[in-house]
């Protein structure tokens, strides 16, 4: 495969000069293994691991390689595999709060063109995790297409996509069915040769479904639904790069059991953009929207042109925004002030062997 075909461009080129000169090959993650990945390059697959000097240098383990980066690699000789010296600046990237206690980022996936937010038209139907994942989206770079499936199961499809696109305001909104193969034509666009799609969505959508109709073939594994909640098995179990026969590459991920926020302060005003353009009406501009004098809020709610569900999202996704910054600032102080009590406790032991400096 050619660089271009795996999505390089100009840009990836002239961050990839100083390596280049190096004697380092470009190469894209297709798959990740906590520090051992799949590469892609113009010479055909490899099997990578990061270099010691990478570990021990980046010590924001975000920035460390994930499926869809591009890596400056030193193959070894007469092997298949390669040493990963460094990954080149993102273009995109997909970040939410790992799952867990610590609040940290964990990066999905990089380099990412567009984004397939992939919704059930059954029991999986839930406006309030896309509007999430919408958030998430819009602040990664890349552009979302809200992809409905199952629309066999749906008994109107038609005006389910109205109510989708009314929570989705600027993203294309796609009637499907994977299975029964019916809608997925409208996807061409988004799947010209060398761009990069991620496939994202709950468990039992048919994420790997779709993914084995736009392959040609059962490309990825699926497993049947179960009809007693309508979630379906994981059928994908790890993040994988590949390339469809139209020339597109397509990430497909496993189902996400948890969205968490991180950083999407920008991607929230993208996704309630009606909202944030009432709020720039209201008569203060520091109105909560919870009873001022003049708040253009909560006289489209009392007129009926403001979905009360939408409101109460949008103060969540921000409340959890706000809980995430203070957090993350007060951890930063924890860390500071932990550095300083480690130099004062050195300083007062150099004291004591060798008096004041």
């Amino acid at each position: 495969m050619s660089l271009p075909s795996l999505g390089w461009n100009d840009a990836f080129a002239a961050h990839f000069s100083t390596f280049s000169a190096s004697g380092l090959l470009a190469a894209r993650v297709a798959v990740q293994h906590k520090h051992h990945y799949r590469l892609l390059t113009a010479v055909g697959e490899l099997d990578g691991s990061c270099t010691g000097r990478l570990l021990h240098a980046t010590h924001d383990r975000s920035l460390l390689p994930v499926a869809g980066d591009w890596v400056a690699v030193q193959p070894r000789t007469s092997e298949s595999i390669a040493d990963i010296h460094a990954v080149l600046p993102r273009s995109t990237a997909f970040v939410r709060r790992a799952a867990g206690p610590r609040s940290e980022p964990q990066v999905l996936a990089a380099n990412i063109d567009t984004v397939l937010l992939v919704m059930a038209l059954d029991g999986n139907f839930n406006l309030r995790r896309l509007e999430r994942l919408l958030a998430v989206t819009w602040e990664s770079g890349a552009a979302p297409v809200v992809v409905l499936n199952k629309l066999d199961l749906c008994a109107d499809p038609a005006a389910a996509r109205a109510e989708v696109a009314r929570h989705a305001p600027g993203a294309e909104v796609l009637l499907v069915s994977a299975l029964h193969e019916t809608g997925c034509d409208a996807l061409a666009p988004h799947l010209a040769p060398g761009r990069t799609v991620a496939v994202l969505g709950s468990s039992g959508v048919g994420k790997s479904t779709l993914v084995n109709r736009l392959f040609g073939a059962d490309r990825q594994l699926t497993g049947a639904r179960r009809d007693d909640n309508s979630l379906g098995r994981h059928t994908t179990v790890s993040r994988e790069l590949i390339p469809l026969p139209c020339g597109a590459l397509i990430l497909d991920t496993p189902g996400l059991r948890e969205v968490g926020m991180w950083d999407v302060s920008e991607g929230i005003d993208e996704t309630f953009s009606d909202l944030a353009a009432l709020a720039a009406s209201c008569r203060f501009s520091d109105c909560t929207h919870r009873g001022e004098p003049g708040c253009a809020v909560r006289s489209a709610l009392a007129s009926g042109d403001l979905d009360a569900g939408r409101l109460h999202a949008w103060n969540k996704l921000r409340r959890e925004q706000e809980w995430l910054d203070r957090r993350e600032n007060h951890q930063a102080a924890a860390a500071t002030k932990r550095t300083m009590k480690a130099r004062n406790m050195a300083m007062r032991r150099h004291t004591r062997l060798f008096g004041e400096p």
